[in-house]
């Protein structure tokens, strides 16, 4: 699988970058990308968006692509949180009593505090599945809690904490029968783990292009509707989602973009999808079939390395291959000490409260050697108990 091995088209940063589970690397692709919006603009000024008018709409080949999705049902737009609201603005319709929403209580606290506003609107509660371990999900308490009053639930592809890769095409299929619409949100799984949304049903998905996808800091996110949805007219109306082909009538009545582009809301700013424009041009090189199975093997590689020399670190990721995304989530209760002194060392690794070290090795530019090297490194650490003098810490983790 090293042919998937592509470290020539990143911009790598020193040391050893085990972070692109939060922030991915830049790829030189997106650098130019950018550089050449940006001379557009110093050249043409408001002529500009001859060339920008369509940019999103132009991006959604791409992604489709990595979420298994055709390109009318997708669009780079937003945030996950702003786009979460609009979704839910047009799919929560509660009626009687199947009236309630369904989360993990192991989601990322956005996408709960999404649903609490809209639950908070209409009486309605947010039921979290609960967590056996405080990792992962048991599929027989996700099944339990899509009951006969839950009008939508949303669950995480991938658990942000422990890396657990939950089963898309099932959960769907379940909750289908059981007339509940499901929503993913797909933040730690898109540019990693292969999707195919639409044939597995999904009624719609949320993510962001900044980790895995490399499309950096803040980058727009990404939406999916499924295309049986898409005669309902989005529930929250925008300049950007009307109709390309009379937008500039300035007409009062809105008249909505085919499919999800009329989703979107404001101008979409021009230099952050370039960015995206450049990264998706990577994925557009390599085949994701092969980016999962590098994945696979290096997280393997890393929970049998960690197995071997480091019996103080519990694996709270799942060891099955089917449940993993593309991440392993160590617990020890010095996990943030341990990911400071790291990044004093040269590696860069992410900690999550209150005691979980993250490390992600990506397929497109993380090797076996630097797995080796970052487990040699807490292996001296745990030995020597230098990390201990490194309690002090900034607010991002």
């Amino acid at each position: 699988m090293m042919g998937v091995l592509r470290r020539d088209l990143f911009a790598l940063p020193p040391g050893i970058y085990l972070d692109g589970n939060s922030l991915g690397v830049m790829p030189h692709a997106a650098r130019e990308a950018v550089l050449r919006r940006l001379g557009e603009w110093e050249r043409d000024a408001v002529g500009g968006w001859d060339a920008w008018f369509g940019l999103a709409e132009s991006l959604s080949p791409g992604i489709g692509r990595l979420v298994g999705a055709h390109p009318h049902e997708v669009i780079a737009t937003g945030s996950i949180t702003a786009n979460l609201h609009s979704l839910l603005a047009t799919l929560y319709r509660p009626a009687g009593q199947r009236r309630h929403l369904v989360a993990t209580a192991l989601d990322f606290p956005s996408d709960v505090y999404a649903l609490q506003s809209w639950a908070a609107r209409h009486g309605a509660e947010v039921r979290l599945i609960p967590s056996r371990d405080g990792h992962t999900l048991h599929e027989d308490d996700i099944a339990a809690a899509l009951g006969d009053d839950v009008a939508l639930a949303l669950l995480p592809t991938v658990l942000y904490r422990s890396g657990q890769l939950l089963d898309v095409p099932g959960v769907t299929r379940l909750a289908h029968e059981r007339g509940i619409l499901v929503g993913w949100d797909a933040a730690h799984s898109i540019g990693s783990v292969p999707h195919a949304l639409h044939d597995a049903g999904a009624d719609f998905a949320v993510w962001c292009h900044y980790k895995y996808v490399n499309a950096g800091p803040g980058a727009p996110g990404g939406l999916f509707l499924h295309e049986r949805h898409h005669g309902l007219g989005p529930g929250l109306r925008g300049w950007w989602g009307h109709d390309k082909a009379t937008q500039f009538e300035m007409a009062h009545e809105f008249r909505p973009a085919a499919g999800a582009g009329a989703y979107q809301l404001g101008t979409p700013p021009i230099l952050a999808l370039a960015a995206l424009e450049g990264a998706l041009s990577v994925f557009g090189a390599v085949d994701l079939a092969e980016i999962r199975a590098r994945s696979l093997e290096l997280t393997s590689q890393l929970m049998a390395l960690v197995d071997e020399h480091l019996p103080e670190l519990r694996v709270v990721t799942p060891r099955d291959p089917a449940q993993r995304g593309g991440h392993v989530a160590l617990a020890h209760p010095e996990a943030r000490a341990l990911s400071l002194a790291l990044r004093a060392r040269g590696i860069v690794p992410d900690f999550r409260q209150p005691d979980i070290l993250r490390l992600a090795p990506v397929a497109l530019y993380n090797t076996a050697a630097e797995i080796e090297e970052t487990v040699r490194a807490l292996r001296e650490l745990l030995d020597t108990g230098a990390h201990r003098a490194l309690e002090g810490a900034g607010l991002v983790t």
